[in-house]
């Protein structure tokens, strides 16, 4: 099982298939029978509940939603080097899309009767039950191999700093499985230590080590200046039979998960994997986009013209500030946002970084500032087609041109729209902080974008995204 993550994902599958069916027939059985005992839970005198098979009727229809939504949100993508964090959110947003899927199908088919006490129950009995029995399940693995039990025993090939970073990662999560027999270099001397893992030998003693020992796993971890001998050691090991993989030293360069094109037999890696790239994911934002704008607008029309009496009754000028930002595709556009500074010249408001106490902020603009509201305008932005809700900031052109020559990798940001909150703003990178952070912050975002990411910074900018301590 260790060896074939494939075949886990689908013991995990089953195991989903079977408790979604248990808790299901549960729930139906605390709602009507269990709580139906209590006061506050009971039926009017008009009122009446399906009998059981009539739930199981839909139940065809709960079971595909439940699978098809923690795929899309990446629950079978998360195995032993996930954190338990991360799984128990994919699981929670998972469980979430496919109530509404439920809800939506039920809408279409006309059915109003489906008791939403029940739907609640059964959300949470199995968001419970699937926490519960993956605890147990990577407790338990974890338990053995940190007793040294089902272990995988890895030969490492090439000192460097990757093979630096490759064994910190083994040794600070023993419950991976991995053992360090050794590594093989010609650059460092024999017996030189990093985290106890040795210098064993040289690279010309691979064979040698290979007829003596039994692998699990050969990871060639060589600097970018050896990479002549990759050739010769990957024929080596695929002779012997051992499962080897690279690590590549030039892992900066590409993403963590590169995308691979087969150009009629010749391997072409894409250096940067957008997931937004790909058309139906494209639609499916812009529909998340088109949609959550829309909702939003409406919970905010009254706050919003508040905010717009206020700001023209306060000071002159205009109430929406309307400032040239850098979107998709390096293309500028106009974004919007409610004016919380003095009226200044437009030479001065280029390249004018906002600073603590700034004298150009209004009483008002301060507030609204910190609070974010006067970010609300951009919601018209959203609809337009030159914002999203999600995704990595946009900046003032006079930034863009001075970043991109001092921060790597700044212009990938613009392979996607902007977005009013980001993976960046909700981890406290916003305003005056490190802009190499938040571009570490927005290139995560970029090749790792999926509903479910969109979905927890929504919900993590509702909750702590909102108030914005370097908002000057």
């Amino acid at each position: 099982m260790r060896k074939n993550e494939k075949l886990i994902n689908r013991l995990y599958m089953f195991l989903d298939l079977f408790l979604i069916v248990i808790c299901y027939s549960g729930s139906y059985y605390l709602r009507f029978f269990v709580l139906q005992k209590y006061s506050m839970f009971q039926l009017g005198e008009n009122e009446r509940y399906y009998p059981f098979f009539v739930y199981i009727k839909y139940l065809w229809a709960m079971i595909p939603a439940f699978l098809v939504s923690f795929s899309i949100c990446g629950v079978y993508k998360q195995r032993a080097r996930s954190s338990r964090q991360k799984e128990m959110f994919l699981l929670f947003t998972g469980g979430m899309l496919s109530i509404l899927i439920y809800i939506a199908y039920l809408f279409w088919t006309k059915e109003i009767d489906i008791s939403r006490g029940f739907l609640g129950i059964f959300f949470s009995t199995n968001f419970l039950a699937e926490t519960v029995y993956r605890e147990i399940i990577s407790g338990v693995l974890g338990h053995f191999r940190r007793k040294g039990l089902n272990q995988k025993h890895i030969l490492m090939i090439g000192y460097s700093y990757t093979a630096e970073g490759y064994i910190d990662r083994i040794m600070t999560n023993p419950e991976w499985g991995y053992h360090i027999y050794g590594i093989l270099d010609d650059t460092m001397v024999l017996g030189t230590r990093y985290k106890k893992v040795s210098v064993v030998g040289t690279t010309a003693e691979l064979q040698t080590f290979l007829d003596k020992n039994d692998f699990d796993e050969i990871a060639i971890t060589l600097s970018i200046d050896e990479y002549s001998k990759l050739k010769h050691l990957v024929g080596i090991c695929e002779k012997s039979g051992v499962h080897t993989k690279l690590i590549p030293d030039y892992h900066e360069i590409i993403p963590t998960i590169p995308v691979m094109e087969d150009m009629d037999g010749l391997p072409v890696i894409n250096i940067r994997n957008v997931p937004l790239s790909n058309l139906f994911n494209r639609f499916l934002k812009r529909c998340m986009d088109v949609l959550g704008a829309v909702i939003c607008l409406m919970i905010a029309a009254i706050p919003m013209l508040i905010v717009a009496i206020i700001i023209k009754a306060t000071s002159p000028g205009p109430i929406i500030f309307s400032q040239i930002r850098v979107g998709l595709h390096n293309k500028e556009f106009k974004m919007y946002k409610f004016r919380s500074m003095e009226v200044q010249s437009e030479g001065k408001e280029k390249s004018a970084w906002t600073t603590k106490h700034d004298p150009r902020v209004t009483k008002i603009g301060r507030i609204i500032r910190q609070t974010s509201i006067d970010e609300l305008p951009q919601l018209f932005n959203v609809l337009i087609g030159n914002m999203s809700l999600i995704g990595p900031r946009p900046e003032r052109p006079f930034f863009v041109e001075k970043f991109k020559e001092e921060v790597p990798r700044y212009m990938i940001k613009h392979q996607v729209r902007p977005g009013m909150t980001g993976w960046a703003q909700v981890n406290g990178y916003r305003g005056d902080t490190s802009i190499r952070k938040r571009i570490d912050c927005d290139l995560y975002y970029i090749e790792n974008w999926t509903i479910g990411l969109d979905m927890k910074i929504l919900f993590l900018t509702i909750f702590k995204g909102f108030i914005n301590k370097n908002a000057y």
